[in-house]
């Protein structure tokens, strides 16, 4: 019949709205109450206008549009919205979607999708007459048509299917104009474009688009930046540490902007800052019944892969992992550089066959190397093979074999044979990348290394600390692309690039200098979309990106560090922890073979010592800074962790500290003392100090000076706080009463004093400042000692109240005693020796109950961290209250007794040792996933077993 080898179908014609201001103007039906329109469209744009409609002969109109990826009709007149229906959501994901709009008479509806259940449907109270030309996409810039139009902007997509009234429209007619008009349309074509293929959002960032851009959520990705490549955590605790933190848990992103994620750890934040990384195995486990054919394996699966572990590793100074074996009757090794009978394995998956406290390749033990084990003919405590607990304890540290990943045992199949393994959880210190650093002392000398090469995203972050006003920190340079990093001014710092669009520069300005020898913070970057520079803590700066630009670097030389390769506008200063792409560049390992480059950047302190809290002392360390606390009364890496140095003072009881020895007065007796104490006279003093007494009167502390001037603190007999300045030997002192309740309750009591001059600010328990005025003077002058207790010396000059205080002195409990930044009381305590303190009497370090409790402002958050191993810092809490004398005579007649039992419980012990260990045995058969504490209990009788029978010496 009549068959043609053809399928002809509808031609379909697409459009494409390039711009805003897009439009395509159509004739249709005017004065109808019955108009149908469909069409298609496609967008990635959330917002624009898909259709308008001026009414017939009516002000008013509707319009058809897209708000927030949903489709909405609004019908209005001047002043006066009738309706406004939506419908679909999230139309805006560059797919095709068909809308079927109706309008007859006074019911409109709307259609998404041929889906029912995303239509829309309203009854106006108007009758509806179309007008005589749609709109699609947008609207012409001038005519009446604006007089309904809002503030909706233009389409931007493609649309394909024009129907009006049940009639498709010719999209090839209206190319060839001769059916409506059109301005800015690409017909024949849908250019739309997919900026999200491929996803230029790194780490996981979430890709959207509009028309000409693409943008980059990096919500839950531990990134920030316009794509999602900058890290929002340090790279190491150490750096942590650096920005004044303290001990607790944190994130950090061992690779920076590289491809590994951030993870968590627990930083112990001590004088070297520890990062501890758990695992999922810290018991004591024990192991029976294994041999070669049948071993014991277990795989230790840790917070972070292995990857991450690595690159943790690789930037610490040192890390270690305890490992401890405990053995009877079950050998680690089948005889001296023979077969192993366990073996461990670490991250490079390869068997090691040494134990803790040993080296690698040895196949020893700790007292392999230090020839102290129990049988000198073998190499491990183990391997001697008795019938009684013994162990192999150590730390592993080559880093390289570190962490332990799985531990393999075989030799607990023989009778009473047995052993129990724990492993520690990995510690690392240190960041070597972190102050790793360079001194530049030539303006025509640098370092190179190898550089970025087809990167998407380049960042370069580094300190530099300077006195010279301008410089090249780097300097990169391609065929044609480059990118430079300078000190343009004393103020300012330029990031100048060009990758192919020609040469963009991005600036800061400071509004401080930046050559005051100081460490200052620099941070680049360019992407795809954009390149940012950020200097310290200012405000960062950014230039976009062209849209259509390069987007891959092509950079083929080497990086020049602090010059170019001109070798001009070299740079004058110090430079450290040079990272690019997260990539940490050893600049001393240069440093060490290149002329006028020296490794290493002395005078950290300059920049880090105000983290240092509290009178604690800065000190210079190789690798950065410590604070030194000795004469603080905080302790902690920054001297402002919880004060707690607390001490009961019995009768008579006396601690001097001396600012100046009076014997270098005697000696310039023709001299004035002002010209020898000029640095110890005073215009303000800050005093806080925390007591808890039942007696009164008392005195709590005293400063004189070398004029028979002296501040006093004392208890009334009715328990009144009174503070008495003489600061003018030839007038009265000025006495102050803080009256509230009693404060020797033997109950807690803080106080803290300030003056400014004439100015005396009393805060006592935290319940707000007392302001008094002093008259006696504003100079305490030439300072001579401070006493806490009883004053010893026979001192006339003080007045009869302060004499009836220090009759009895004071008895009870001070803690935290601090006068301006001399803690006279941790001196006496900690440092007797070496400071200019004298006690007499009895002084006992106490803990004082709760007297730290109440001082909100001095405690620091305490973080727990299961089985951290290693050096932990803790807080010492404070606990107790107030001793009497009878109250210590009892405590060492309880402690004397005390001893005694425990003598006579640790004997029974040791006759009774065989038959705790069969029941020992007996329950560990019956349970052995709760046989950690009964194993405890064994090896620690095994361990005073071992001991006493050695020498017993009570």
């Amino acid at each position: 019949g009549n068959v043609s080898f053809s399928c002809i179908e509808p031609q379909v014609v697409p459009v494409t709205f390039l711009s805003s201001s897009s439009y395509l103007a159509l004739p249709g039906p005017s004065g109808q109450d019955d108009v149908f329109i469909s069409f298609q469209f496609r967008t990635w744009n959330k917002e624009g206008l898909l259709l308008s409609n001026k009414l017939h002969q009516a002000l008013g109109g509707f319009l058809l549009y897209l708000s927030d990826g949903k489709v909405k009709i609004s019908l209005h007149k001047p002043g006066k919205a009738l309706s406004d229906i939506t419908a679909g959501p999230a139309l805006n994901n560059g797919q095709w979607h068909s809308v079927s709009f109706s309008v007859k008479r006074n019911r409109i509806s709307v259609i998404v999708d041929n889906d029912v259940t995303l239509s829309s449907h309203a009854s106006i109270a108007l009758q509806i007459y179309s007008g005589d030309t749609f709109y699609f996409g947008g609207c012409p810039s001038s005519g009446n048509i604006s007089e309904y139009n809002t503030s909706v902007g233009g389409f931007q997509g493609c649309m394909r299917l024009i129907s009006i009234g049940n009639k498709a429209v010719d999209m090839i007619s209206v190319q060839q104009n001769d059916f409506g008009n059109f301005s800015d349309l690409q017909i024949d074509l849908c250019g739309i474009i997919d900026r999200c293929l491929p996803n230029y959002c790194e780490h996981g960032g979430e890709c959207s688009q509009s028309w000409n851009s693409f943008y980059c959520s990096c919500a839950n990705t531990g990134y920030k930046g316009a794509t999602c490549h900058s890290p929002i955590y340090e790279q190491s605790c150490e750096a942590y540490k650096h920005r004044g933190n303290t001990s607790g848990f944190y994130n950090i992103d061992s690779d920076g902007s590289g491809p590994l994620g951030p993870f968590l750890v627990y930083c112990n934040m001590t004088d070297t800052t520890w990062t501890i990384i758990q695992h999922n195995n810290t018991n004591l486990t024990r192991v029976k019944s294994a041999n070669r054919e049948n071993p014991h394996t277990v795989f230790f699966k840790y917070s972070a892969s292995l990857d991450q572990l690595q690159a943790t590793i690789n930037h610490a100074e040192h890390c270690e992992q305890e490992l401890a074996y405990h053995c009877k009757k079950s050998r680690l090794l089948d005889k001296p550089d023979g077969m192993p009978l366990s073996w461990w394995i670490g991250r490079t998956n390869e068997t090691q066959t040494y134990w803790g406290g040993s080296l690698p390749a040895v196949q020893k033990c700790a007292c392999g190397l230090e020839g102290s084990c129990i049988d000198s003919q073998h190499y491990c405590n183990c391997d001697a093979d008795r019938d009684e607990w013994t162990n192999d304890t150590g730390f592993l540290s080559y880093k390289e074999h570190l962490p332990v990943t799985e531990i393999v045992i075989t030799d607990t199949d023989r009778p009473n044979s047995e052993a129990a393994y724990k492993l520690g959880p990995l510690l690392c210190r240190g960041d070597r990348s972190f102050w790793n650093s360079a001194s530049f002392n030539t303006e025509t000398s640098y370092l190179h290394f190898p550089t970025f090469h087809e990167e998407l995203s380049a960042d370069v972050s580094f300190f530099f600390k300077t006195t010279a006003s301008s410089g090249v920190f780097l300097e990169n340079l391609g065929i044609q692309d480059y990118i430079r990093i300078e000190l343009y001014s004393p103020s300012e710092v330029i990031f100048s690039f060009d990758v192919g669009n020609g040469p963009t520069e991005v600036t800061v300005q400071s509004l401080t200098s930046l050559n005051d020898n100081q460490w200052h913070y620099v941070k680049a970057e360019r992407n795809i979309k954009e390149a940012s520079l950020q200097v310290d803590q200012l405000p960062q700066k950014s230039h976009g990106a062209p849209p259509d630009g390069h987007i891959r670097l092509q950079l083929n030389s080497q990086l020049f560090v602090g010059g170019t390769a001109s070798r001009q506008k070299g740079f004058l200063g110090c430079i450290r922890s040079l990272q690019l792409n997260g990539m940490a560049l050893d600049l001393e390992e240069r440093a060490k073979i290149t002329p006028g480059v020296e490794p290493g950047c002395p005078g950290h302190c300059s920049s880090y010592g105000n983290l240092c809290h509290n009178g604690g002392k800065c000190r210079e360390k190789y690798s950065g800074f410590s604070c030194d606390c000795t004469f603080s009364a905080y302790a902690g890496p920054f001297c402002k962790k919880g004060k707690h140095i607390s001490a009961y003072f019995g009768t008579g009881t006396s601690v001097t500290y001396n600012f100046q020895e009076y014997y270098t007065l005697a000696k310039n007796s023709s001299s004035h003392a002002s010209s020898f104490y000029a640095d110890m006279t005073l215009n303000r003093e800050a005093i806080t100090f925390a007591f808890r007494t039942t007696r009164t009167p008392s005195l709590l502390l005293y400063v004189n000076s070398f004029y028979k001037e002296y501040l006093s603190v004392i208890l009334t007999r009715n328990g009144d706080l009174q503070i008495r300045y003489k600061l003018d030997s030839h007038q009265d002192p000025d006495v102050f009463s803080i009256s509230t309740k009693s404060m020797a309750d033997g109950h807690p009591q803080h106080v803290k004093i300030n003056r400014e001059e004439e100015m005396l600010f009393v805060e006592v328990n935290q319940n707000g400042k007392m302001k008094f005025i002093l008259s006696s003077g504003t100079e305490f002058n030439a300072i001579k000692s401070l006493t806490l207790g009883k004053i010893l010396a026979e001192n006339s000059d003080v007045d009869e109240e302060t004499m009836k205080a220090n009759s009895q002195g004071f008895i009870g409990c001070l803690s935290s005693v601090q006068f301006n930044h001399i803690a006279p009381l941790k001196a006496a305590l900690h440092h007797s020796s070496s400071s200019p303190v004298v006690v007499k009497g009895r002084l006992t370090e106490s803990n004082c109950g709760t007297l730290t409790g109440a001082d909100s402002t001095s405690s620091e958050t305490t973080h727990s961290f299961a089985d951290h191993s290693g050096p932990i810092d803790e807080g010492e809490p404070l606990a107790n209250a107030i001793r009497s004398d009878s109250a210590i005579i009892g405590g060492v007649i309880a402690v004397v007794i005390f001893i005694l039992l425990c003598i006579t419980a640790i004997a029974i012990r040791i006759y009774k040792k065989k038959g705790i260990y069969s029941k020992n045995e007996a329950k560990a058969s019956e349970n052995e996933d709760s046989a950690e504490p009964a194993l405890r209990s064994e090896l620690s009788m095994q361990t005073t077993a071992n001991e006493n029978q050695k020498e017993y010496f009570f």
